[in-house]
């Protein structure tokens, strides 16, 4: 740890990203979430090692001008980057300089209850928020979250500030094998995605190696978790690094059937389908029976 800004990094979603972590000498989170690359640490409310906004648009400032590329600046931490106590400020500082680039920050959502932090939250071009948990229970288990927080409040601040924010927000979860990935548990999630609606929602599971001694979902399970969200929510399977499902082969009506099941993403078709599938799905596309829709980065195949 150490470094205010690190990458640029290369991403399919969101293009080439410039980050900027809010907390570089230390894990300060009021999360201490158990698939976490980062070392167990005791949770917090507040940052008690705080790097200036003059620190932080110096380094940026220098890093853009080397950088002219840039698509996206993330604004993150090894923590949770919210409780930084500037954000308002900083946010108005990045969007001073930023030109044509976008602002992203990648928040756990728990402290969304805040006003003020929906506040600066809004400021940004897009925002993403983690929800792996619909009970208390599993907040405590997975998440470990910080005394005080909760779901309910979590859940209705997120409804708050999709009234107040009307730019893209993506919600992701990341699943937990037989913790947060059974069927009760996603139907409570889907209920609520549902209600919220937002822009896109990406699963995923671990792949890098956490703090905890837990384990991650296959792609198989993957996709059967994604095949109990709701049609109209636009789920996003980020799969791991290498897959273990083989391509297989898909009529025409088999294609359409899957497709009216779950919006498919590109990836997903390029692990499920095989060549001939694929073929099949173009000419579905120029008789105009699916149809492609792209939401920031993202590219879904759905009935026509």
């Amino acid at each position: 740890m150490g470094n205010i800004i690190f990458g640029p990094l290369l991403s399919r979603r969101f293009g080439k990203s410039l980050g900027i972590d809010l907390s570089p000498h230390k894990k300060q989170c009021n999360f201490d979430c158990l698939y976490c690359e980062l070392k167990p640490a005791k949770t917090v409310d507040k940052y008690d090692d705080v790097i200036s906004v003059e620190s932080i648009m110096s380094a940026l400032q220098d890093a853009l001008a080397q950088h002219k590329d840039i698509d996206v600046i993330t604004v993150t931490a090894n923590g949770e980057p919210t409780l930084y106590p500037y954000l308002d400020e900083l946010i108005d500082r990045i969007d001073a300089i930023k030109g044509d680039k976008t602002t992203l920050i990648l928040s756990n959502g728990s402290t969304i209850v805040d006003p003020d932090v929906r506040k600066a939250l809004a400021k940004f071009d897009m925002v993403k928020l983690s929800l792996d948990c619909a009970t208390d229970k599993c907040l405590k288990k997975l998440d470990r979250a910080h005394k005080g927080i909760n779901v309910a409040d979590i859940m209705q601040g997120m409804l708050d500030f999709k009234k107040i924010y009307h730019k893209p927000l993506i919600v992701e979860v990341l699943l937990v094998k037989s913790i947060n990935d059974t069927p009760e548990h996603i139907e409570v999630l889907n209920k609520f995605l549902t209600t919220l609606n937002p822009t896109r929602v990406d699963i995923g599971t671990i792949d890098r190696p956490p703090a905890y001694k837990v384990e991650p979902l296959s792609s198989a399970d993957l996709l059967e978790v994604a095949s109990h969200f709701d049609t109209s929510l636009p789920v996003y399977i980020v799969h791991r690094k290498s897959s273990e499902i083989r391509a297989g082969s898909y009529s025409n009506d088999e294609i359409l059937a899957t497709i009216a099941n779950r919006p498919l993403s590109e990836d997903d078709i390029n692990i499920l389908f095989d060549e001939q599938s694929k073929d099949r799905l173009k000419i579905l596309l120029e008789n105009k029976k699916v149809k492609i829709f792209k939401i920031y980065g993202v590219t879904f195949y759905i009935l026509a």
